[in-house]
């Protein structure tokens, strides 16, 4: 007679770790070293940018969350230098790059040379290996080498004779381009867009500002910045890896994570309190990404703010910055003059705060 043997039974598991709780808590030493870092870096910005405050905050901000940003603004308003400075403050590499359309992806990534004293061919990368890399004016390079930009920014690698090279950590893009100019540039695509962490906008300095610029300027007596006249308040790069590991274990609420969700799903004309008419003026709204880049901004704006945890002024402060690349307003919308900016302040004025 056959025996049948009876498996026994499961045990059962530990319930997995919920996506709210940390690997690890934040003590009280780590916040208090994250803000005397950050503000070693604003210290940094002090000696080389007078106003843009916001701007400032943006881009230290994306560094701490480990992401790209992109800055639009017409000629003259420091992009340049704003990126400049915030690379001169971590003692990474920092290589920056013209864009113009006759440039070629292996004038970014690198390429293979052949060396006749081996007779084999060497790799020589680009400038894009770099812990900081400041891409100039990237709406003017052919869609060719946005595709090499976005492999970068996407994968953290770039291939060069099919050999993947991966590229230094932490690495950041910080990319520039100008709104008004139109002739010989290239859209960027919405592919690209989307992993740009934020975007950030800069308007005119008022004239007390401008005036503060020219004395500055005067103090310095040169119009480019030397870095090794600059006060040392560099921070190292395992100082930038701490902020950036650090900013990952703030804890977030399962309410702040609905809150986050809520304002890209109200983009796209759904969510917990839909915006009337918005249809009308929105063609595509945030993707699930926006979601993620309001939670890790967030994250390091609660840990630059010296708290472990995030509450909704986190998401708020910089709500603008995420999403206004990541909407595609309509014809309609443009022919009537909205902005982005407008849509973002009724989705935010719709969404219930927790």
């Amino acid at each position: 007679m056959a025996l049948f043997h009876q498996p026994p039974a499961p045990q059962p598991m530990a319930p997995p770790p919920t996506a709210t709780t940390p690997a690890t808590a934040l003590g009280a030493d780590d916040t208090a070293r994250a803000q005397k870092l950050v503000a070693r870096i604003r210290n940094r910005f002090s000696q080389t940018l007078v106003g843009q405050e916001n701007l400032r905050e943006s881009l230290i901000t994306t560094m701490v969350a480990g992401g790209h940003i992109l800055i639009e603004s017409v000629p003259g308003l420091a992009k340049t230098t704003a990126a400049q400075t915030l690379a001169t403050a971590v003692s990474g590499s920092f290589k920056r790059v013209q864009c113009t359309p006759d440039l070629m992806p292996s004038d970014l990534v690198g390429t293979q040379v052949f060396d006749f004293s081996t007779q084999r061919f060497t790799t020589q990368i680009g400038p894009i290996h770099a812990n900081f890399v400041l891409l100039d004016e990237i709406n003017r390079s052919n869609a060719k080498t946005q595709s090499a930009m976005l492999e970068a920014m996407a994968e953290g690698a770039t291939t060069i004779g099919g050999q993947r090279i991966p590229l230094p950590k932490p690495f950041m893009v910080i990319a520039t381009q100008n709104p008004i100019e139109e002739e010989g540039t290239f859209n960027l695509p919405e592919a690209q867009m989307d992993r740009f962490m934020m975007k950030a906008v800069m308007t005119y300095p008022t004239a007390e500002q401008e005036v503060a610029m020219l004395a500055l300027l005067t103090r310095r007596g040169s119009d480019t910045i030397d870095p090794t006249a600059l006060t040392h308040d560099v921070i190292g790069i395992q100082d930038m890896d701490f902020l950036c590991r650090a900013a990952r274990q703030v804890h977030v609420s399962d309410a702040i994570m609905k809150y986050a969700v809520d304002l890209s799903e109200t983009s796209r004309g759904a969510g917990s309190k839909p915006v009337q008419g918005l249809s009308s003026l929105v063609r595509l709204g945030a993707s699930p990404r926006a979601s993620i880049a309001l939670v890790r901004i967030g994250q390091a704006a609660a840990l630059m703010a010296g708290r472990n945890y995030v509450v909704p002024e986190d998401i708020k402060q910089y709500v603008h910055e995420v999403l206004r690349h990541r909407i595609l307003l309509t014809f309609e919308a443009l022919a009537d003059g909205v902005t982005c900016d407008q849509v973002i302040d009724s989705i935010v004025k719709a969404v219930p705060v927790p």
